[in-house]
């Protein structure tokens, strides 16, 4: 910025000016270490941030291709991002990991986003959902907590940021890190504006409790800047993104190809071995109530084997016939 020309103060649009990026080391008393600028920690710096544009791949002439076009959107976006996720997670490998998996979506998902309006949002609101995702929880690596920074300030406001609730802290970086106005907050954490404004209002009472000087917000926005320009923010090379990507197109594709080969032959089996007519079920038994158990024969006695005589001789003789009588 020329000498002599005032910074433009925080509230205006992201496509304007950059918030002022002093640090506490030029008011005296602070830890000596030099501050960057605030908009280079959190937002793509340079001439082309005040456009709005992501800038053109080198050498890619005027057509470029959709690799160089890739290129140039994750140099552009990916260290302001990794910084981002950062401060939504308070650990350096999930935020690169959030990185990498939302241009990793973006490469897969490359012609939706190279015509979208806004191509470094739409990788932003992917790396914000990855960072912020529940179930990193139930993650072995993530089980254990990662080392604090070594400020003491810096670790209260790291604590501070990882106490507010996900839809609050994302709310805040938005607005006071990212430097986006409030109905872009809103519509980017899908929410309305009334409760957009409210979360923040809550965030920032909740950092001013434990620390006072942070209810400032030109403050908050460089103390902001300051922690995640903390420790390791390099990215990863785009080329090895772009790989990562295709291999894991790739893998789903075979998986995807062996499934539907699974349920195919499984379809072939079933048809084969169906039957081709209805053959109706056997109904069940039921039990005849009221007929005596069979029981086995014993001795006769006297009276039933001279029964038995009389009726064996009975047959063979024949009965007496009866002549009915004539009235």
């Amino acid at each position: 910025m020329p000498a002599g020309k005032p910074e433009p103060a925080h509230g205006e649009s992201s496509s304007g000016g950059a918030v002022p990026g002093r640090g506490r080391a030029s008011r005296g008393g602070g830890r000596g270490r030099p501050r960057p600028s605030w908009a280079r920690m959190l937002r793509p710096s340079g001439r082309e941030r005040a456009s709005g544009a992501v800038p053109a791949a080198r050498e890619a002439g005027p057509y470029p291709t959709p690799a160089q076009a890739f290129d140039a959107l994750y140099a552009y976006c990916a260290p302001a991002l990794v910084r981002q996720a950062y401060l939504l997670t308070g650990r350096r490998d999930l935020a690169h990991e959030s990185v990498e998996r939302a241009f990793q979506r973006a490469w897969d998902h490359w012609p939706e986003v190279a015509r979208d309006p806004d191509p470094p949002g739409w990788v932003r609101a992917a790396a914000h959902d990855w960072a912020l995702s529940p179930w990193h929880r139930f993650r072995r690596r993530y089980r254990h907590p990662e080392p604090p920074p070594p400020e003491d300030d810096d670790r209260t406001l790291r604590d501070a940021l990882l106490s507010l609730p996900p839809p609050y802290r994302r709310t805040l970086v938005l607005y006071d890190g990212v430097g986006l106005d409030l109905p872009e907050t809103a519509a980017e954490t899908e929410a309305s504006t009334r409760a957009a404004a409210g979360r923040l209002m809550y965030a920032r009472e909740v950092l001013a409790e434990r620390l006072p000087e942070l209810a400032d917000p030109e403050e908050l926005h460089v103390r902001l800047a300051e922690l995640a320009s903390t420790g390791r923010t390099r990215a990863a090379e785009p080329a090895a993104v772009r790989g990562g990507s295709e291999r894991r197109a790739r893998l789903w594709t075979r998986t995807a190809a062996a499934v539907t080969a699974v349920l195919i032959g499984s379809t072939a089996m079933t048809l084969h071995t169906a039957p081709t007519h209805y053959v109706p079920p056997v109904p069940p038994g039921e039990t005849v109530r009221g007929v005596p158990p069979r029981v086995a024969q014993g001795p006769l006695s006297d009276e039933q084997r001279e029964l038995r005589d009389r009726l064996r001789k009975a047959l063979l003789d024949g009965h007496e016939r009866l002549t009915p009588l004539a009235r």
